[in-house]
């Protein structure tokens, strides 16, 4: 019956010609191609015609066909047996120009693109770390479950909210705008995922509402629109601060994946050990060089007591030869110069004694075995009274016996009134 149908239809009306509005274009992988003709100028209901152009007459187009345009196709009219349904399988198809719901969309892009909704200068960065995110879109739309599995795919720490909203329809846009505003006054998500799958454009057209534009502009929380493929351009996508061709594209932007964060963790771990390691190796050698400096009195100590030991034997050898010059001269002169000699002699002891005592009581290690301490500040100067230090300040305490790294609790300065301790 649908057989005889076709045929009547062929044999009545033979090649026609048919002028309309493409909608809902799809492009099939065999390279044939499938859409709709309307002649309603909006968004509303309207007659349609489905249509059908395989591969070959669809190579023969010269213009990159888009929902939207207006278009003349000639073709031959039958029946899609599957569905009973009329369609018109095209042979040939020429461009008109720009669908009316189309121009409708181009005055309003221009429109909106002259009042700034659309500048790059006023559109915020995304969260580089969110910690929760929320999702605007219809609870059964195939696009949320795209999102939640790539979320869960690349970054399953991050909690996510859902804003449920219609996507398509006649109140569309006044719920899209209601589920913005509603999470702006919430506060409770780092970045907004605005998100639905492909269509035609009058299955997109609740994302060119003016009213949805301006309610993601003024979102106090920065919206990412994933509407469509990539193909799709909507006035959200341009009013967003971020646009993704796709939902799953949206959720990988608004969230880095979790791998890349560790690894991240894991370079940073890395180079904060090894600043610790300088820094200790730095603390070591400056230890090692302060240690050196304390031992530079007994050196000096050494170096004084050779020093007198020198003058000791040139002054024996002086008093030989005084005593060798005055034996040869009367007997009294030489007792003389012997005790002169000898009570030279003794004075040198005496002054070489004294000054070994003076260089021992000078000698650091010796203070500090007997209990003391040597403060040094950070630079490894001598802190010599409390009044060159401050609470919170790091000194280092030297004893006779090792060394302290100390921090500074409480500075307590004298009264002057008050008698030292003996």
């Amino acid at each position: 019956m649908l057989l005889a149908t076709g045929d009547m239809l062929q044999a009545r009306f033979g090649a026609v010609t048919v002028r309309g509005e493409l909608s809902g274009l799809t492009r099939a992988a065999s390279g044939h191609r499938y859409f709709a003709l309307k002649d309603m100028a909006g968004a509303g209901a309207g007659a349609l015609l489905r249509c059908a152009m395989f591969r070959r007459a669809a190579a023969l187009v010269a213009f990159d066909a888009q929902d939207g345009q207006q278009v003349e196709v000639r073709g031959r009219l039958s029946v899609y047996e599957p569905r009973g349904e009329l369609q018109l399988v095209v042979e040939s198809m020429q461009r008109l120009g720009a669908g009316a719901l189309y121009e409708q969309f181009l005055r309003l892009r221009a429109r909106l693109d002259a009042a700034g909704l659309f500048d790059a200068s006023r559109k915020r960065a995304i969260a580089s770390w969110p910690s929760t995110l929320g999702i605007v879109t219809s609870n059964a739309a195939a696009a949320l479950q795209d999102v939640l599995a790539a979320l869960s795919r690349r970054a399953p720490q991050v909690r996510v909210i859902l804003y449920p909203s219609p996507v398509q329809g006649a109140d569309a846009a006044a719920s899209l705008v209601a589920a913005l505003q509603l999470a702006g006054a919430r506060r409770e998500v780092d970045t907004l995922l605005l998100v639905r799958g492909g269509g035609s454009l009058e299955d997109l057209w609740s994302f060119n509402d003016e009213a949805l534009v301006r309610a993601i502009v003024a979102s106090p929380i920065p919206v990412i629109c994933g509407v469509g493929h990539e193909s799709d351009v909507t006035l959200a996508d341009l009013a967003a601060d971020l646009r993704a061709a796709t939902p799953t594209a949206a959720a990988e932007l608004a969230a880095p994946a979790r791998a890349e964060a560790l690894a991240r963790l894991d370079a940073l771990a890395e180079r904060l050990q090894r600043r610790v390691h300088h820094w200790s190796d730095t603390q070591a050698q400056r230890l090692d060089a302060l240690a050196l400096r304390l031992g530079g009195p007994t050196r000096a100590l050494a170096a004084q007591r050779q020093a007198l030991m020198a003058i000791e034997e040139r002054l024996r050898l002086g008093v030989r030869h005084r005593v060798a010059d005055a034996s040869r001269g009367p007997a009294q002169l030489g007792s003389r110069l012997v005790r002169s000699m000898r009570h030279q002699c003794e004075r040198q002891v005496q002054l070489l004694l004294a000054a070994t005592q003076r260089l021992a009581a000078l000698d650091p290690h010796r203070v500090l075995a007997r209990g003391y301490a040597w403060m040094a500040d950070a630079q490894g100067r001598p802190v010599p009274s409390v009044h060159g230090v401050a609470a919170g300040a790091r000194l280092d305490a030297v004893w006779a016996d090792g060394s302290a790294r100390v921090e500074v609790l409480e500075v307590r300065p004298q009264d002057p009134a008050t008698p030292s301790a003996a």
